[in-house]
C-alpha cells in the first residue's frame, strides 16, 4: 500500500504559548493510506533519520469504512518525525497515523524548560489536536472519530495519561519521594535547576498548579508506551489501578536510559490487564528511534548506534506488527 504524507498546523486556542505571545501551536504530521494510483517517493529534505518513499499531500485512500485512527508522541526533545517508523508502517496496514510536535519540548523549535517539565501539556495536545476539526479536512476521506495512542519515551507518558493515569509527583519536584539520579535528559541536563525561576512566568505557573488534573479523554480507545522513562514513576498508583482501557507496555532489555526494571515492570505490575513486551537481543533506548540517515549519524551517532547484532529495522518490523495486532483486538 502507498502511504501518503501530509503536514500541517493547529492551534488550541485554550492555552498560550510559554511565551504568552500567542495561542498554543501544534504543528501535526500525518501518514495514511494514499488513494489509488498515487506516486511515492523519497522526500529530499535533509533529516536525521532515514527516510521512506512516500506520497505528499496525497488523497486518502477510499473506504466503506472509517479508517482507524492512532495519535502518537515523541520522546522528550524530539518530532513527530521520529515516530516515523511507526507511523509508516501502520499507514501500510490501513491506519491514519497523527503525530505533532510538543510546544517547548519539541527540536522542531527553541527548547522551553516549561515544556520539558510540564510533560501532562503533552496529553491535552493530543486531546485539543483530537478535538480540531481543520486536520481532517486537510486530510479527507473519512476517519474514526475515536483513535488509540502510542508514545516512545516522554510519549509514553502521555499516551497513559490519556487512558487514566494521574500525577502523584513532577520527576524533578522536591517533594517528589521517587529521587531520579539525573537532573534532566540530555536535551536539557539541568532542567531541575530551573523549576524556582520559571514560578515566575505566569503561564508556566498555571500548567504546574494543574499537573494533578485528569487529562483522560474517553474517545481513546488503548494506550501504547514504548519505552517509557523515569517520569512514569511520579504516577499515582491508585490511578494506574484504576485503568480499565487495554495497555500494552513495550520494552528494551539494554535499555540503559530508561531501564526496563525500573519503569516497564513497574507500570505492568499496577495496571491490571496489561500486556509487556520486553525485546531482547540487547535492544536500548534509542532502538525505537528510526535508523539514522549520513546527517543524522555523523552529527549524534550514540543516537543510531546499536549493540552488536541488532538489526533495527528488523525490530521496527516486529514492533510494528505486534503494536497492529494489538489494536486489532481492542474492541
Amino acid at each position: 500500500m502507498t502511504v501518503g504524507y501530509r503536514e500541517g498546523l493547529s492551534f488550541d486556542a485554550t492555552r498560550q504559548n510559554w511565551d504568552a505571545s500567542g495561542i498554543r501551536p501544534l504543528a501535526w504530521t500525518a501518514w495514511y493510506p494514499a488513494a489509488n494510483g498515487a506516486n511515492a517517493e523519497v522526500p529530499r529534505q535533509a533529516s536525521w533519520f532515514r527516510q521512506e518513499p512516500v506520497a505528499r499531500d496525497a488523497p486518502v485512500a477510499s473506504s466503506d469504512i472509517p479508517h482507524p485512527l492512532v495519535l502518537l508522541s515523541h520522546g522528550s526533545g524530539a518530532s513527530a518525525s521520529a515516530m516515523a517508523w511507526l507511523a509508516y508502517r501502520l499507514a501500510e496496514r490501513g491506519y491514519v497515523a497523527l503525530a505533532v510536535d510538543h510546544h517547548g519540548h519539541t527540536g522542531s523549535e527553541r527548547y522551553r524548560a516549561e515544556g520539558f517539565l510540564c510533560l501532562w501539556e503533552r496529553a491535552a495536545d493530543l486531546v485539543a489536536l483530537l478535538d480540531d476539526p481543520s486536520w481532517r479536512r486537510s486530510l479527507g476521506g473519512t476517519i474514526d472519530d475515536r483513535a488509540h495512542v502510542a508514545g516512545f519515551s516522554a510519549g509514553a507518558y502521555t499516551a497513559l495519561q490519556l487512558v487514566g493515569a494521574r500525577v502523584a509527583y513532577s520527576q524533578f519536584e522536591p517533594d517528589n519521594p521517587v529521587k531520579s539520579p539525573v537532573r534532566g535528559p540530555r536535551e536539557f541536563p539541568d532542567l531541575a535547576d530551573q523549576l524556582p525561576s520559571l514560578q515566575a512566568n505566569p503561564v508556566f505557573r498555571t500548567s504546574w498548579e494543574r499537573r494533578r488534573s485528569d487529562f483522560s479523554d474517553p474517545r481513546f480507545r488503548s494506550a501504547i508506551a514504548i519505552a517509557p522513562g523515569r517520569s512514569v514513576l511520579g504516577y499515582a498508583v491508585e490511578s494506574l489501578e484504576a485503568m480499565s482501557r487495554p495497555v500494552f507496555v513495550i520494552g528494551g532489555d539494554a535499555d540503559d536510559v530508561a531501564p526496563p526494571s525500573e519503569c516497564c515492570d513497574w507500570l505492568a505490575s499496577h495496571i491490571e490487564g496489561s500486556a509487556l513486551e520486553i525485546i531482547t537481543g540487547g535492544i536500548g533506548h534509542y532502538t525505537f528511534l528510526p535508523e539514522g540517515s549520513k546527517i543524522g549519524t555523523q552529527l549524534s551517532p550514540d543516537l543510531f548506534r546499536d549493540a552488536a547484532g541488532v538489526d533495527r529495522r528488523g525490530v521496527h518490523d516486529a514492533v510494528a506488527g505486534r503494536i497492529a495486532d494489538f489494536f486489532h483486538g481492542v474492541p
